[in-house]
C-alpha cells in the first residue's frame, strides 16, 4: 500500500468554508443532520495551515476550491495565493444569471487559477439541458474549461430529478467539445451514468460526497475495465474527510494503474493539461 508522500492525490472537490461567514440554511443544516450525521466539523472553516495539514496526512498534492464567481471570497483567494502550487479553484456559477456569470468566469480565469465551472442543478430546480445552462457552455467551449455538473438524487431536501443524468445526453450532443464531469457520484441512476459516458467521450465522473465503501459493483467493475480514464476520486471535504475518502479508496479492488489513475492521472488530465483558449 503506497504512503500518503507517495499519492499525490488530486482533490477537485475541496470547502474551504461552507458558510461563507453567513448563516447556515435550514436546507445544510438538514443535510448535515439527517444525511450525513456529522458533527459541526461539517460547517468547519479551515484556515491554511489546517488544510495543508489535513492535505498531507491524506497524500493530496493538489485541492480543487470551491468559490463563487460573481462574488469570490477573498478568504478562499488567500488559499491560492499562499500556496499557488497546492490550490487551485472551481468557479460556481448560477445559470440563470446568463451572461453576467459567464463574464465574471472569463473575468475570474483572467487573473486566477480557475481550472473548472461548476454548477449545483438542485439548487435552481433546472436541469442541465434547460436552455438557461447554455451560454454558460458556450464560454466554457470558448475557455476549453471543464465544467462539473451535480448528478444523483442531492443529500438536501431539495429537488432531485433535475439531477438524473439523462440530461445531459442533450448537453453532450448540443456541445460535443464541452467536457463535462459529473458530480456527487449519480445515485441511483449508475446505470445510465455509466451507459452515457459511454456514449460520449468528453463526460466523465467524480465521486465527490461518496464515500467508496459504498460505490456500486457496476462503477467499480466500469473503473477497472472500459472507465479506467473516465472516474474521478474527490471528497467535498470537510463534508467527507479526505482522508477517510482515500483510505477508503485504497481498499478498492482495482487492477493495476487504476488506482492512480482514479486518484491523480484523470484529473490530472481533465483539469490541469494546457488549454487552447478561443476567446
Amino acid at each position: 500500500m503506497p504512503s500518503a508522500s507517495e499519492l499525490k492525490a488530486i482533490d477537485p472537490w475541496v470547502n474551504v468554508s461552507m458558510l461563507g461567514g453567513m448563516p447556515a440554511p435550514k436546507w445544510l443544516v438538514r443535510v448535515k443532520e439527517d444525511y450525513f450525521k456529522a458533527g459541526e466539523d461539517f460547517l468547519e472553516e479551515l484556515t491554511v495551515d489546517q488544510l495543508i495539514g489535513q492535505m498531507d496526512e491524506a497524500g493530496v498534492a493538489k485541492a480543487i476550491l470551491s468559490v463563487n464567481v460573481s462574488q469570490p471570497q477573498e478568504g478562499v483567494l488567500s488559499f491560492v495565493a499562499a500556496h499557488p502550487d497546492r490550490f487551485y479553484l472551481a468557479a460556481n456559477c448560477d445559470p440563470t444569471r446568463r451572461m453576467k456569470d459567464c463574464w465574471a468566469l472569463q473575468e475570474l480565469a483572467a487573473s486566477q487559477p480557475v481550472v473548472m465551472a461548476r454548477v449545483v442543478p438542485f439548487m435552481h430546480d433546472l436541469p442541465p439541458d434547460d436552455r438557461a445552462y447554455y451560454p454558460l457552455y458556450a464560454k466554457c467551449c470558448d475557455l476549453d474549461m471543464p465544467i462539473s455538473i451535480n448528478t444523483g438524487i442531492p443529500g438536501p431536501p431539495m429537488p432531485g430529478e433535475c439531477q438524473n443524468p439523462m440530461y445531459l445526453d442533450r448537453v453532450c450532443l448540443d456541445f460535443p467539445k464541452l467536457r463535462v464531469c459529473m458530480a456527487h457520484g449519480a445515485d441511483p441512476w449508475w446505470d445510465v451514468a455509466i451507459r452515457l459516458m459511454l456514449k460520449y467521450k468528453n463526460l466523465y465522473l467524480m465521486t465527490s460526497a461518496y464515500l467508496p465503501k459504498y460505490f456500486p459493483p457496476e462503477l467499480v467493475h466500469y473503473m477497472n475495465t472500459r472507465g479506467q480514464d473516465k472516474i474521478l476520486y474527490a471528497s467535498d471535504h470537510p463534508v467527507l474527510a479526505m482522508k477517510r475518502c482515500i483510505d477508503e479508496a485504497l481498499k478498492l479492488d482495482l487492477r493495476e494503474g487504476v488506482l492512480d489513475k482514479f486518484l491523480r492521472a484523470n484529473a490530472e488530465g481533465l483539469f490541469f493539461a494546457p488549454r487552447k483558449a478561443r476567446g
